[in-house]
């Protein structure tokens, strides 16, 4: 078992907001990066945390990612727009799209907006619950690259393509709820390394196609619900991908094959004002109304409660805030040292072998 560090929030972020500095990145784009990862990890999403630090270093120094992108935002109608990203670091360039969608969702009681050209943005609920506290609804999504078989099949097609939700509360924190349309995000297998840990036989397959317990034999990650997930990983490349004129399903860059190249992804932001609807503090009491509900289920044997979904990667984020967080000593060492990254992703398939 891998040896774990803990380190408070404030000195988490504050270790990689100095190697993204390090690493060429500017100010704002390596705070804001900083925040979301360290978000990341303090909810217990350590697939999106600090453990991909040396990756982000390393494209970050082989051009893979602008440094100082041109951003912009193209307005296509009263509620629609483009988000042009630059191949910026994906973290800076989707929070900024998620303050303009906020905004126009405020203005015009609904947003739409694509964003074009960006790089790995990391966990989708960081930026939906931003819109969630500003008392809006939100549904983010964006595209991979090819890791997941589509049901029924043997090659991967379609990537982990994540759809999160968030919607606000009225006397607690919104509900927030993020999932990779694959039984697990590929950050998940990564995490499992790192710890040097086993994963459950069903998240994967290796190279023949058979169920693996082993991340470092990972060659395909399997839908959600079989068929039912493939149907939403198709409709995450659509939205987030085709509508925008991206490449899609087997076309998208690849994470690792080339560190030089820019990825050119895309993400879909849908937020709703529900005042347009109903009256907002009547929503904000009905989610809460629900969730009481939902906790007054009696759980079956072997769990303490019925929890909302999202609800743990909460309660996580709340104990962070007061006792920190365990991340693998490994990687906290290479926080630590000057060392920028340790040239180990560029040139491999998309399980970085």
């Amino acid at each position: 078992m891998e040896e774990m560090s803990r380190r408070s929030l404030l000195e988490l972020e504050a270790l990689m907001k100095k190697k993204l500095l390090a690493a060429g990145l500017p100010e704002a784009a390596a705070s804001e990066t900083a925040a979301h990862l360290t978000f990341a990890d303090a909810c217990g999403i350590h697939s999106h945390g600090a453990v991909r630090m040396d990756y982000y270093a390393e494209r970050l120094v082989k051009g893979g990612i602008t440094l100082e992108p041109n951003m912009s935002f193209e307005k296509k109608g009263a509620a629609t727009g483009i988000f042009h990203g630059d191949n910026g670091m994906g973290h800076y360039v989707c929070n900024e799209a998620m303050a303009i969608a906020i905004h126009l969702a405020k203005e015009a009681g609904i947003a739409a907006v694509g964003i074009e050209q960006t790089s790995h943005s990391g966990t989708m609920a960081y930026y939906v619950k931003q819109a969630a506290e500003a008392d809006l609804v939100a549904i983010a999504m964006c595209q991979s690259d090819p890791m997941a078989v589509p049901f029924g099949g043997t090659e991967n097609y379609f990537g982990t393509n994540p759809i999160a939700f968030a919607a606000p509360r009225a006397n607690h924190p919104p509900v927030v709820f993020d999932m990779a349309t694959t039984v697990q995000a590929w950050g998940k297998i990564l995490d499992a390394r790192s710890k040097k840990q086993q994963i459950p036989d069903t998240w994967a397959v290796d190279e023949h196609g058979l169920p693996t317990t082993d991340p470092n034999a990972v060659q395909g990650l399997l839908p959600i619900a079989g068929a039912k997930g493939y149907g939403l990983m198709m409709m995450v490349d659509i939205l987030a991908g085709s509508m925008l004129g991206l490449a899609f399903g087997k076309q998208v860059t690849s994470m690792y094959a080339d560190l030089t190249e820019k990825r050119r992804l895309g993400q879909f932001l849908l937020v709703i004002d529900p005042s347009r609807f109903t009256n907002t503090e009547t929503f904000k009491q009905s989610i809460d109304q629900m969730v009481t509900e939902l906790h007054a289920i009696p759980p079956v044997e072997g769990q303490s409660q019925v929890y909302y979904p999202g609800e743990i990667s909460q309660i996580h984020f709340e104990k962070a805030q007061q006792e920190g967080v365990m991340i693998p000593k490994e990687i906290i060492d290479y926080l630590e040292s000057e060392t920028l990254h340790f040239d180990r992703y560029g040139s491999q398939d998309s399980f970085a072998k």
